[in-house]
């Protein structure tokens, strides 16, 4: 029997990019190369019988030029707190295994990506508010990071930007927008600032991504007719 599991995680995402990701617009990078670090907190989850609700994890990705041209490199990084079990779980499940081919961005960057570094199990600090676009990232010795909102440059308020993606992505179906500054030292050295960042729920399983209403436009209802009365 194929495996049976379950990825659901409240994520932050920070890349290269400026503020209309080549990834998400069907355009080109913004600067002809693409380096991104994904940071999560599993909110549901399970592999087989293996529970991964309330660990965290972290993907780093590199690729010399646009993704779809390949040579990318991937690191994996997983909560110290996971026992051997959810280790081998979630590195099967962000390596892109036990799914259907190119069905989850997983297995869409796996497929990009020349060079694997060796995953590491270290502490993941993550505080992340995705309504708010505010997250604070510490992987000691290898990574931070800070999420905000975009600023309306005239009344100096957040500037609301949400993505829907309601066909066609393997990684989301919504997506708030923010800007992030990100520093990577080790195998998977990068540095950008003030760019591209979206807040969003990866919700997957062994067959792909998983196509419900997130809760993240909870505020939609808010601005029903109904609502306004």
């Amino acid at each position: 029997m194929a495996d049976q599991w379950l990825f659901k995680s409240e994520t932050y995402d920070n890349c290269n990019c400026a503020v209309n990701c080549g990834c998400q617009f069907n355009l080109p990078s913004t600067h002809g190369y693409c380096q991104s670090a994904f940071v999560g907190n599993l909110v549901e989850g399970h592999f087989n019988d293996t529970p991964l609700a309330g660990l965290k994890w972290a993907g780093l990705y590199k690729w010399p030029g646009e993704i779809a041209e390949g040579n990318g490199k991937r690191q994996i990084i997983i909560d110290a707190r996971a026992d051997e079990a959810q280790r081998v779980a979630l590195e099967t499940i962000i390596s892109g295994g036990a799914c259907q081919p190119l069905s989850n961005f997983f297995s869409v960057f796996a497929s990009t990506c020349s060079e694997f570094c060796e995953t590491l199990f270290l502490p993941i600090s993550l505080e992340a508010n995705l309504e708010l676009r505010t997250a604070r990232v510490d992987i000691p010795g290898i990574m931070s990071s800070s999420g905000r909102p975009i600023i309306n440059q005239f009344n100096g308020e957040p500037f609301h930007i949400a993505l829907a993606r309601p066909s066609g992505s393997f990684e989301f179906t919504y997506a708030e927008i923010g800007r992030g500054t990100t520093s990577v030292t080790g195998a998977m050295e990068m540095a950008f600032e003030d760019s591209w960042a979206h807040f969003c729920v990866h919700h997957f399983n062994q067959d792909g991504l998983i196509r419900e209403r997130s809760r993240l436009t909870a505020w939609l209802e808010r601005m029903s007719p109904r609502s306004r009365a």
